[in-house]
């Protein structure tokens, strides 16, 4: 009986729990990442980190007769051709519209302006690395697809890494239901993994850009959703209009 007038404020009590909770974890996965890119960012300079990555690279470059042959059969290849692209600049802007629209009609008005802002942000961090390192790419001979620009960090492994995670830490918020909000966690994760995996096994980058790629986009991803979850209550408690609409109870 003592416990019915208690337990609305039992279920805010519980509610600001499970949310802050899920700040610290995002605090604790941006340093996290952090501290990985910069433990790979020396490594790469050392010879132990070199010989990780030719390492990696004689594992998936197995034929010495024909060295743009990745391991395995001739569709492995043309599938991981595939995939890659879903780290590309032109299919992730075409998804970022696509995910922009959702979170209009859901009525996440934060979210909606966070994303691009994300995603161009994980643009300038990509290029400004790059352009900091200047890091050479496998050799030509072992490339399977064309490349661009410098090696270190992966642009496709950061950026799809920035995405996939930010879209779906996001679209959680539109989900009640905790196995939906699993799923497309979860689908975030492998995107991303997928894309970074296939960078390598094309010869597009060493296996250190990669997981750099990785620490950075996870990092900016995180942080990007601290901001959307600092700036959310502080709209809230003005009762500006910029803000995510409440999920429905």
């Amino acid at each position: 009986m003592t416990l019915a007038p208690n337990r609305p404020f039992l279920a805010r009590l519980l509610a600001t729990a499970r949310t802050e909770l899920a700040a610290l974890s995002a605090l604790f996965v941006a340093a996290v990442g952090v501290l990985v890119f910069v433990e790979v960012a020396d490594d790469m300079t050392e010879a132990d980190g070199q010989a990780f990555d030719h390492h990696v690279l004689a594992l998936m470059r197995p034929y010495a007769d024909d060295p743009g042959r990745p391991w395995g059969p001739w569709w492995l290849k043309e599938a991981a051709a595939d995939l890659t692209s879903l780290g590309g600049i032109a299919v992730l802007g075409l998804f970022a519209l696509i995910a922009i629209l959702f979170l209009v009609i859901q009525r996440k008005w934060l979210s909606a302006v966070l994303l691009p802002l994300g995603l161009a942000g994980g643009v300038a961090l990509s290029e400004g690395l790059k352009a900091v390192f200047e890091r050479e790419r496998p050799p030509a001979a072992v490339q399977a697809v064309e490349t661009i620009n410098a090696s270190f960090p992966s642009g496709h492994a950061l950026l799809s890494t920035v995405f996939y995670l930010t879209v779906a830490v996001m679209l959680t918020r539109a989900f009640p239901k905790r196995r939906l909000k699993a799923l497309v966690l979860g689908v975030g994760v492998v995107l991303a993994l997928l894309v970074g995996v296939t960078r390598i096994y094309l010869g597009a980058h060493w296996a250190s850009d990669v997981i750099a790629g990785w620490a950075v986009g996870a990092a900016w991803a995180m942080v990007l959703w601290l901001a959307a979850y600092g700036i959310d209550r502080l709209q809230r408690r003005r009762h500006a209009p910029l803000r995510d609409r409440a999920d429905p109870a």
